[in-house]
């Protein structure tokens, strides 16, 4: 079964900037060309014989990758959980109730040349619009940084700004490269996900941040597989030494078990934009290497000091937000608001 939980209103700081890289613009963009063809999940052959001017993203991963890689003036809609990008309140939005995800009637008015559609939309709703005449190109199931890779590279070719997705891919690839330097050798903390109850096991988009960054999930530990409860005997038996939260759902539970574990006792929680975590799109980099700062300090900043002025973590027109180390509270001066919760399941597919 499908879980699901329903948050609407996201609120967040102002867009990342990819930071440059050497490699010059004009070469880039040459190698961007149309047509062009790429067989999407569904194993359609999608073309576009020119480069779009108008795009819909039915998800708020596809327009977090549109706007890292420069072409967010392309959009034309996106949906309600897109609404933490800077002027996506200028978009239409394309949201609709149900399985379908998307008010498909809508997205026909916009005209798109081209929908993004993520793997969380049913394939009935993809073949509705397609019926439309519409050119939709639905993305494969995202479970790791290397999809992420792969998607923006995707989105990239489609939308003609091969340029902006290879400078994107390539400063993602620089920050999970130190990460990587840094973990070698160092032993694994133990880690816990909490939202409302839930947690992220094996197999899930969470999991592979946790691990990536240079952690133990212990939701993986136990068992635990996609997005399930977890029993708060389970958690004080395996008392992880990190517990992550996001800025939905920002406090530990304020119960006798949980504020004895040894995390929370050492001030030892995390708390990260539910975006950077449930999205698999760029921002994910600033998740996990922050993960890394906190699991593995001294082994990341001695990483860290190898890289070049030019690839050094920096960004331009935003900042990135930081995660604190606190008693559940965010880092950073932006109130969340979580107004509905469908039933008590938690989906993470929505937020892709």
């Amino acid at each position: 079964m499908r879980q699901r939980i329903l948050l609407i209103s996201l609120l967040l700081v102002a867009t990342f900037a990819v930071p440059p890289t050497a490699t010059a613009t004009a070469t880039q963009q040459s190698s961007c060309s149309f047509p062009v063809s790429k067989v999407d999940a569904t194993g359609t052959s999608v073309t576009l014989d020119e480069e779009p001017q108008r795009v819909v993203t039915l998800s708020p991963s596809a327009a977090q990758i549109m706007w890292e890689i420069g072409a967010k003036d392309k959009v034309v809609g996106v949906t309600q959980y897109a609404s933490y990008l800077k002027d996506a309140d200028k978009k239409a939005n394309v949201s609709s109730t149900g399985e379908s995800f998307a008010n498909i009637e809508t997205v026909v008015s916009l005209e798109p040349d081209l929908v993004l559609a993520p793997n969380s939309v049913s394939k009935k709703t993809v073949r509705k619009l397609r019926d439309t005449g519409l050119t939709v190109y639905y993305y494969r199931q995202a479970t790791s940084v290397e999809d992420v890779y792969r998607d923006t590279s995707v989105t990239g070719t489609l939308v003609g700004e091969c340029g902006g997705a290879k400078k994107t891919v390539s400063w993602m690839k620089d920050r999970i490269g130190t990460v990587r330097e840094a973990i070698k050798g160092e032993q694994r903390p133990d880690a816990l996900y909490l939202f409302y109850g839930y947690t992220s096991g094996k197999g899930t988009f969470v999991d592979s941040i946790i691990q990536t960054a240079g952690g133990n999930n212990v939701a993986t530990k136990v068992g635990i597989t996609d997005y399930k409860q977890i029993n708060k005997e389970v958690v004080v038996k395996q008392n992880p030494d990190w517990i992550i939260l996001n800025d939905q759902d920002p406090t530990v539970p304020d119960e006798t078990g949980y504020q004895n574990l040894t995390a929370v006792r050492n001030d030892r929680t995390i708390v990260v934009p539910i975006e950077y975590m449930n999205q698999p799109a760029p921002r994910v980099v600033y998740a996990i290497t922050n993960f890394t700062k906190h699991f593995h300090p001294d082994a990341y900043a001695a990483a860290n000091a190898t890289i070049t002025d030019a690839t050094a973590e920096t960004t331009t027109d935003s900042e990135e937000t930081t995660t604190t180390e606190s008693n559940g509270q965010p880092g950073f001066g932006v109130t969340s608001v979580v107004i509905g919760m469908l039933g008590a399941l938690l989906i993470v597919r929505r937020w892709q």
